[in-house]
């Protein structure tokens, strides 16, 4: 697996599109293309921007072998100079992105491709996988994270995923918006993501009894003993037998039980019960876990009706994003090079929310003076904004809602990946990009972080790109 090379994993019409650009000698046109997406998942009020490495680690290994170059030619479509042009392909583009754990919202460029049009359109599919996966399991984890209320989450969807790169991506997306570890061995192995992980029920079925595998667990791991109560009967033996295990087996060790773990049955009226008879025994440091196909809803639920628990071990609905399984990033065309001066491109649909902003854009962040984001303003590349003078904002799809304000400060939050092909962009650790993410999100107001019905954060535009895009959308739309 660590060996493999995508370099063809590519939607087909990309290498057709290709021979096209290159056979009509239009292959380095300069263009510009934007990633955005159109849609938050659960009608929820943010999203969260992951996969960026990724993107950067393909880019830096795309080349075409020999086998490559073999298998297009058993196609017998493409023309010889166009495979010779493969067969010596370097990236020499430009790409700018936001950075990794960065809260993002619709229809604005998340990531900007600029170069030769045939260098652009190749990475296309990579790009959108990467991004559309790990932006959708960053953005369902960054909700049940939430939900939990300070309290800690595991990953524990590894059997769950669709396939071995879905499960070490998704634990490391979810690593990213505040997931503690994992279940996952490997992404501990690549990513120094904590595994973590205790015993299943086989574990206890295999013992003549609940007590002797509780006893025979806790003397192989005196200081990290966590139980698995719910094997039989989890109030009138699993807590009991716990319990047992604790006093006459850690603590003449001088060693405490760490926790417990629940993974069955009416889990608030179990914890609070658990919490009781641990408490009584003395056992007042002894954690809670649960787990069964949990998510944010239910985590809310849980919380709600008084459930005593300390971690929340997060499966399936997590790792696969259940509830809303699709992304929906896409990758569009919004400027061509025309004798030096690019001309900006707009798709204009009946469907207001596919109609696309033209132009080479940057996003800026705007934060008031406690630094909290108050919206987001799409702008062309060379704008700049003065924080010392008032700003206009106002609603690019009912411009009369505006408001002017001042006292603010502001980020570009486009910044250089790659400037011909080359990388100038410093990688963060994941540590890194986990702290930039809990700052960020940090920043938005708990309005835009509910759950349900949570406020719209505005992506405005500037006048100048308003201006530029009612006019295309005028000489085109007949």
């Amino acid at each position: 697996m660590e060996n493999r090379k995508l370099t063809m994993l590519m939607d087909f019409y990309e290498l057709t599109m290709a021979n096209g650009y290159f056979k009509d000698n239009k292959h380095q046109q300069i263009a510009v293309f934007d990633v955005f997406f159109r849609s938050i998942p659960d009608k929820g009020g943010y999203a969260i921007f992951a996969g960026l490495e990724q993107v950067i680690e393909y880019i830096q290994n795309l080349k075409f072998g020999k086998d490559e170059i073999k298998y297009l030619k058993s196609k017998k479509i493409f023309d010889e100079a166009f495979l010779t042009y493969l067969e010596n392909f370097k990236f020499t583009s430009d790409v700018y992105a936001m950075k990794e754990g960065t809260p993002i919202f619709p229809h604005e460029p998340i990531l900007v491709v600029k170069g030769p049009i045939i260098e652009c359109q190749l990475i296309e599919t990579m790009i959108l996988l990467t991004i559309n996966h790990q932006s959708l399991i960053a953005t369902k984890s960054a909700r049940i994270v939430y939900a939990a209320k300070g309290r800690s989450v595991i990953e524990f969807g590894a059997r769950r995923a669709h396939g071995y790169d879905a499960s070490i991506y998704g634990a490391r997306a979810a690593y990213i918006s505040g997931v503690v570890g994992t279940s996952n061995t490997y992404v501990d192995f690549k990513y120094n993501i904590p595994a973590l992980g205790t015993m299943a029920h086989s574990y206890i079925q295999s013992y003549d009894s609940e007590y002797e595998a509780f006893k025979s667990y806790a003397l192989t791991y005196p200081d990290s003993c966590v139980l698995l109560v719910d094997t039989y009967n989890t109030l009138k033996q699993g807590i009991p037998n716990a319990i047992k295990v604790a006093k006459e087996v850690l603590e003449p060790m001088g060693k405490r039980l760490k926790g417990i773990r629940l993974d069955s049955g009416d889990l608030a009226y179990l914890t609070i019960e658990a919490r009781r008879m641990l408490d009584q025994a003395g056992l007042d440091d002894c954690k809670i876990t649960v787990s069964n196909s949990l998510d944010e809803y239910l985590i809310k639920e849980l919380i709600h009706q008084g459930a005593r628990i300390d971690t929340f071990g997060v499966g399936e609905r997590l790792v696969t994003a259940r509830s809303e399984a699709v992304f929906g990033g896409v990758f569009k065309l919004s400027a061509v090079e025309t004798d030096g001066i690019l001309e900006p491109k707009i798709k204009i649909s009946e469907n207001v929310q596919k109609t696309t902003t033209p132009g080479f854009k940057q996003v800026y962040r705007f934060y008031d003076k406690d630094l909290m984001a108050t919206a987001d303003v799409m702008t062309l590349f060379d704008e700049e904004i003065d924080a010392s003078k008032p700003y206009h904002l106002f609603d690019p799809n009912f411009p009369w809602k505006s408001k002017e304000i001042d006292n603010y400060h502001v980020k570009a939050l486009l910044v250089p990946v790659f400037e011909k092909g080359k990388l100038v962009y410093e990688m963060p650790s994941l540590d890194e990009i986990r702290a930039h993410f809990q700052k960020e999100f940090n920043a938005l107001w708990p309005a835009v972080l509910r759950l349900e019905n949570p406020h719209e954060y505005y992506v405005d535009l500037s006048e100048k790109l308003w201006a530029l895009k009612q006019d295309l959308i005028k000489k085109y739309k007949v």
